[in-house]
């Protein structure tokens, strides 16, 4: 039996380190290997900044990239960076052992560059509501923040079941949602928001096209004739977000004041906070509804 002993406890102790093997798919259809949980995570996107702070990995964040400001303690970590040009240099000597990206970041090159130096690189690209909480969970897996990662999760799911129960049947809405609006781009059916303007009843009059973000003349949006337009433009401005479209009083949004705002920082990041948005959103729509009574 002695002479077995040793065998043995290899035997325990290789069964271990593969129990302790985490392997997981992201965004982007790849196989995501970690030996052990990540203890120096970079961020490479504001939105995957907020997924790991709510993942209960934000005291792993050692670098982020440019507009990384929530929460608060975001803005204390060392800067990479921005979307269009990453510190290879900066972001190696902080020894990362898990890369979180954006599968549209400007530097998509680099982050190839960063694979071939044998970084693990999980590519984050929410489309769909229901992607807001499993991300987080898998972000927990990665970090080994499984426990503050789900209780985020399953309040994320709350919520969003809240809404799809409340207006998921509701009278459907045709909304143009402006991305930007000098020039105009909105974003089509790929889109986070088109799955939340769809939860909330409404229907993107421009989910069809072929682009994610297509650029749209102000002549196709007069002759589209939205009943609601929604701006994620930073509002203040007469001469700015959905207000632009003032100057138009026969479009039936702008009769009817169905031209609203809500904060950028919530509905352009695919993050925890995207549910707030949709929360804004829904009501925007629900408002737009109750203006149907008694209105041309």
């Amino acid at each position: 039996m002695r002479r077995l002993l040793p065998a043995a406890i290899l035997c325990l102790q290789a069964l271990q380190a593969h129990a302790d093997d985490i392997r997981l798919s992201d965004d982007s259809g790849r196989t995501v290997s970690l030996a052990r949980p990540a203890q120096r995570v970079v961020s490479l996107a504001p939105h995957v900044t907020e997924m790991l702070f709510a993942a209960g990995g934000g005291d792993r964040i050692v670098g982020a990239v440019a507009f990384s400001d929530y929460p608060e303690e975001a803005n204390r970590i060392p800067r990479v960076g921005d979307n269009e040009q990453v510190d290879i240099e900066r972001l190696l000597s902080l020894k990362p052992d898990l890369l979180v990206v954006w599968r549209h970041n400007a530097a998509s090159r680099q982050m190839e560059q960063l694979r071939r130096l044998g970084i693990p690189l999980y590519y984050s690209d929410p489309r769909r509501l229901d992607d807001l909480p499993h991300t987080l969970r898998q972000l927990g897996m990665l970090m080994g923040t499984r426990r503050e990662a789900g209780r985020a999760a399953e309040g994320l799911e709350r919520r969003i079941a809240s809404l799809a129960a409340r207006y998921g049947k509701r009278p459907r809405v045709p909304v143009f949602y402006q991305l930007w609006g000098s020039p105009v781009y909105t974003l089509n059916e790929r889109h986070i928001v088109t799955d939340a303007i769809r939860l909330c009843g409404g229907e993107n009059i421009y989910a069809a096209l072929p682009s994610a973000a297509p650029m749209l003349s102000a002549e196709a949006v007069l002759q589209a004739d939205p009943e609601v337009i929604v701006s994620g433009e930073r509002p203040g401005r007469e001469d700015s977000g959905a207000a632009i479209w003032k100057r138009y009083p026969g479009m039936l949004a702008v009769r009817r004041g169905n031209l609203f705002a809500i904060d950028p920082d919530l509905v352009n990041r695919a993050g925890p906070r995207f549910v707030g948005a949709a929360e804004q959103l829904c009501a925007h729509l629900e408002t737009a509804r109750a203006r149907r009574e008694g209105m041309p």
